[in-house]
């Protein structure tokens, strides 16, 4: 049973009955296509962000910290990886989390591991990809993303690149990581705080991330109405030996939530590109935004940064070479 059926059904009442638009025409494609994807990402971001919300609640930067502090360095990583999962802090934690785990003695390489990992397979993320393309394309984004997160982490920490971290923050003693809920110290919240705090949470992820979406949306639109099919394939398809490094380069660049990116790589998935080329042009676009790096160049100096940089763009386009490959 398709869930989302009622809301398709209303779609297209709206843009054929009310709006009088005629059937499978451009205009009436995209707006059709915009209203059924708005309306269904909305009502999956606020449930399930309200059920990470109460999962994240036990979640403290804090404790965190605690549980990534004294471990050998590959299990480190792996254990950092998939705590970025289930401790979706906002970006605004970038800094103050990173200073705060090297103060805990937390290796570099399992640092980053984090870092890569939390704002690129986040709940947004998760429920998004299941949502629109599946369970089978979510689980492979998932597994490819926390293989670029463990990979960087690793190769960082095998460099020793402790040098290339601006200097004061060895110096922080007693950081705060930047815990973003208001829940009683220790985890002795109850439930009805718990779910306060995730009601609370789901409200705010929902308002940041709407204009987000609707751009999405409205782009995707556009792409899934008025490009011709066979256009974005003659450029980016299976054929072309240099899609992937492509859609890194122009990723790399771009700022946008992952709920506004992803109505895009629905489209073009639609549109026949290879699921690796859309996966690594999805994972550039998450994990290398510019905001972000500017707010690590805060920490970083620019020797480390561009290391970062590399290492993560080579380790996305192999993961999309690969899975054009598998699949």
């Amino acid at each position: 049973m398709d869930i989302f059926k009622p809301i398709e059904l209303f779609s297209n009442f709206v843009v054929y009955n009310i709006f009088k638009i005629k059937q499978h025409s451009h205009l009436g494609d995209s707006l059709q296509f915009f209203i059924y994807d708005v309306i269904k990402i909305f009502i999956l971001i606020l449930i399930v962000s309200f059920a990470v919300g109460f999962i994240k609640s036990f979640f403290t930067p804090e404790n965190t910290k605690k549980h990534l502090t004294g471990l050998p360095l590959g299990v480190g990583n792996i254990l950092a990886a998939l705590l970025g999962i289930v401790t979706p802090f906002c970006s605004c934690s970038a800094c103050p989390l990173f200073i705060g785990f090297v103060e805990a003695g937390i290796p570099l390489g399992v640092t980053f591991s984090y870092l890569i990992s939390a704002p690129m397979i986040n709940e947004v993320a998760l429920i998004l990809l299941w949502g629109l393309f599946g369970l089978k394309v979510a689980l492979i984004y998932i597994v490819s993303g926390l293989f670029v997160a463990i990979f960087g982490g690793l190769v960082i920490g095998e460099l020793k690149l402790e040098k290339f971290v601006e200097p004061f923050v060895y110096q922080i003693k007693g950081v705060s990581t930047g815990n973003c809920c208001s829940l009683p110290e220790g985890n002795s919240a109850t439930v009805k705080e718990r779910l306060k705090e995730a009601k609370e949470s789901a409200w705010d992820i929902f308002k940041k991330v709407y204009p987000y979406i609707i751009v999405g949306v409205g782009l995707g639109a556009l792409i899934h109405g008025f490009v011709p099919t066979g256009f974005l394939v003659k450029y980016a398809g299976a054929q072309n030996p240099f899609a992937v490094p492509l859609a890194v380069l122009i990723g790399v660049p771009l700022y946008a939530n992952i709920a506004g990116v992803l109505p895009i790589t629905e489209v073009l998935v639609k549109q026949g590109l290879p699921i690796g080329t859309v996966l690594a042009f999805t994972m550039a676009v998450t994990a290398l935004s510019f905001p972000e790096m500017i707010i690590l160049r805060k920490v970083l100096k620019p020797q480390l940064l561009a290391i970062f940089v590399g290492i993560l763009t080579v380790a996305i386009i192999c993961t999309g070479y690969l899975f054009n490959f598998l699949l």
